[in-house]
């Protein structure tokens, strides 16, 4: 993997970016580029925008998985709705990212380490651990000692091994992190995008990391409650102590070399939400809306709702000169993937969802809908009834939408209703030319005819905006994991108020963003306003949070870390710990209530179980690459799992998913 090192970094240092970031834009010699000399506080600031860039992909996709979305896109809908994994969809760029982009760390070290600059060398070993970790959780089994060496064909190491590496990294870069700079070392402020170079925070951010990972134990017997609990009280102890990438919605950006994307913008956005990436759209599931509209069976709308879940402009009226004049906002409905996913199956299978279009011309557009069942007939008459315009002759229904209304462009009535889902795009101004203080998605791509008269197709959502910030670490999920841990040491009191600060974190840091763009002039999206602070005290003290230690379940926890996570690789990790919605790890009972297989499941030679009890009825690991593992270094990958190739293996657990080394192991034989 080595001789792909200088091709990434010689490109990647060419690229620039242009930011308020001046470490973009300095080289020693940009002509010819090379890890020698380019200076480490140039490479590093790259390495977390290409970390950022895979834990993305990575978020994104295992968010399919575990239900947070529903995606229409080609091979992404496999991974959200039929679990028929193909590794074309999902793993091949995730290897990629992290192997081949982010493999400049060990340059990063050993120069650090000549200089005396002892923080660059603890942010080289956490980013180490961060992107190993990600890919033991991924994979199970791959090249880790070897990796970015002379090697060609690295060997692979298990997953113990890779686990236990990870946490030495993260002791290590605490150590480092504590010392002085050496004189006449590299300033570390000069080139750190995360922190600008506060050693005091990487720490609380090590620890942080540390009792993450260390909660990934928890069916294990060397399961150590306490030192998750020690690691938390040197982590993140409030909102100012989150970790996150700042993005930028810039119109003279640049884009990134490797996928278009432009660089200063949120790397989730480039992944989930950004129009251009293809022709094909992401939803949020029923499963994750329910949750916030009526946790704990409460019936009690969570004041997040509205800024998570996505509106759309309906029943528009446009003036004598084409603008918008008068208009609803109708907050999107939730794609029903896990419970009986009637629209899907009526409508034609799993990518049969599709989103609504814009009517630009005079005199409207027709279509004509054949509906041969009575029943469904004069039910979607009565639908239309009032809202637009039509005719009916036998069992035809010719509905015109008028100038300026919103339809689905499908002659197929069981699409013409999908209005009452709104997609979660957003528009960065790099890309589709329009203000930097207007992130709205607008109906047509073409002739911006939407866009013109002002017609909203999509507020977007908190986290995936172009100036969204890049969670990579909060002081919410440290609330939450403090109490997970409380709740299995029986400390009901303790684990009741973690629970709560959590809840009340994630707010508080959402209320933060949603101000900081309300002062910025960000316009034309009523999602990105404030919440309501009352909402929010009678939110904190309704049925829809748990109000009694005793009465405190683990699925309180976790669905709200669930709903806090959202776009996270760690919603999928917590799923496996628990079992899904199996009910059988302790006796904690059902954790994720109501998500199972959706009735569309196709994945029955990938996840061949039978029963929710079954180990490999759910989704466990990504089987390999096949371009690049499992075609060009298959000796290594099955002398360390001779079941790497098979077709089965997304259900068989990594390391830390089983409850013994024994288990583990036995899958490898």
């Amino acid at each position: 993997m080595k001789k792909f090192k200088y091709i990434a970094l010689s490109i990647a240092l060419i690229a620039g970016l242009s930011s308020c970031s001046d470490w973009l834009d300095v080289n020693v010699d940009p002509d010819n580029p090379n890890s020698a000399s380019a200076l480490i506080e140039n490479q590093l600031p790259w390495v977390q925008h290409f970390y950022q860039y895979t834990a993305a992909g990575v978020d994104f996709n295992t968010a399919l998985t575990s239900g947070v979305y529903y995606s229409n896109r080609s091979q992404w809908f496999l991974a959200s709705v039929t679990w028929a994994f193909d590794t074309s969809n999902l793993t091949q760029r995730a290897n990629q990212c992290w192997y081949v982009y982010c493999n400049s760390l060990p340059d990063i070290y050993s120069k650090a380490e000549e200089s005396g600059s002892y923080h660059y060398m603890g942010a080289a070993n956490t980013i180490y651990a961060m992107g190993f970790m990600m890919m033991l959780d991924l994979y199970g089994e791959i090249p880790f000692r070897q990796a970015w060496t002379e090697t060609a064909s690295p060997a692979y190491d298990d997953g113990k091994t890779i686990f236990n590496a990870c946490i030495q990294k993260l002791d290590d870069a605490i150590e480092l992190f504590q010392r002085e700079q050496a004189s006449g070392s590299t300033s570390f402020a000069g080139g750190d995008y995360w922190f600008n170079g506060d050693a005091g925070k990487w720490i609380k951010f090590c620890y942080g990391l540390k009792a993450r990972y260390l909660l990934r134990l928890s069916k294990k017997a060397e399961f150590n409650p306490q030192e998750i609990l020690d690691c938390l009280d040197k982590a993140l102890q409030s909102n100012a102590d989150n970790a996150i990438g700042v993005s930028y919605n810039i119109s003279n950006d640049q884009n990134d070399w490797y996928y278009g994307d432009p660089i200063n913008a949120n790397c989730h956005f480039s992944w989930v939400s950004n129009w251009t990436r293809s022709s094909s759209a992401t939803w949020f599931t029923k499963y994750y809306c329910d949750l916030l509209t009526n946790m704990r069976d409460a019936h009690v709308e969570d004041p997040r709702m509205t800024k998570i879940i996505p509106s759309t402009m309906s029943n528009i009226r446009l003036g004598s000169s084409g603008q918008v004049v008068s208009n609803d906002w109708q907050r999107s409905q939730g794609v029903d993937v896990h419970e009986d996913a009637t629209r899907l199956i009526e409508g034609g299978g799993a990518r049969s969802l599709t989103w609504h279009d814009y009517v630009s011309v005079d005199g409207g557009k027709t279509i004509a809908y054949t509906i041969k069942d009575t029943d469904e007939r004069n039910a979607f008459i009565n639908n239309m009834a009032g809202k637009q315009a039509y005719t009916v002759e036998g069992d035809v229904v010719s509905v015109t939408y008028r100038k300026g209304a919103i339809y689905v462009n499908n002659a197929d009535y069981h699409m013409a209703g999908d209005t009452v889902y709104t997609n979660l795009l957003a528009n960065s101004a790099f890309l589709q030319s329009q203000d930097e203080k207007d992130v709205s998605w607008y109906f047509d791509d073409s002739d911006k005819a939407a866009y013109n008269a002002g017609a909203v197709g999509s507020t977007g959502t908190y986290q995936l905006r172009p100036c969204s910030d890049f969670e990579l670490l909060t002081y919410a999920e440290m609330c939450f994991i403090k109490a997970e841990v409380y709740l299995r040491q029986n400390n009901s009191a303790q684990a009741l108020e973690a629970y709560k600060e959590g809840i009340q974190a994630h707010i508080d840091m959402m209320q933060n963003k949603l101000q900081e763009w309300q002062a910025a002039g960000y316009k034309n999206n009523p999602d990105m306003l404030p919440m309501d602070q009352q909402l929010i005290t009678t939110y904190m003290s309704s049925d829809a949070v748990c109000q009694i230690a005793g009465e405190l379940k683990m699925s309180d926890i976790m669905l709200q870390k669930y709903l806090a996570m959202g776009c996270s690789l760690e919603n999928w990790n917590d799923m496996r710990r628990f079992n899904f919605s199996a009910g059988n790890v302790g006796s904690f009972g059902v954790v994720y209530p109501g998500f199972d297989r959706s009735p569309l499941f196709q994945g029955d030679s990938q996840l061949p179980g039978t029963s929710k009890t079954d180990i490999n009825y759910w989704p466990r690991r990504w089987r390999l690459p096949a371009t690049i593992e499992l075609d060009y270094n298959t000796n290594n990958a099955l002398a360390i799992n001779p079941h790497a190739d098979d077709n089965d293996i997304w259900g068989m657990p990594v390391w830390w998913d089983c409850a013994s080394d024994e288990e583990y192991y036995n899958y490898l034989k």
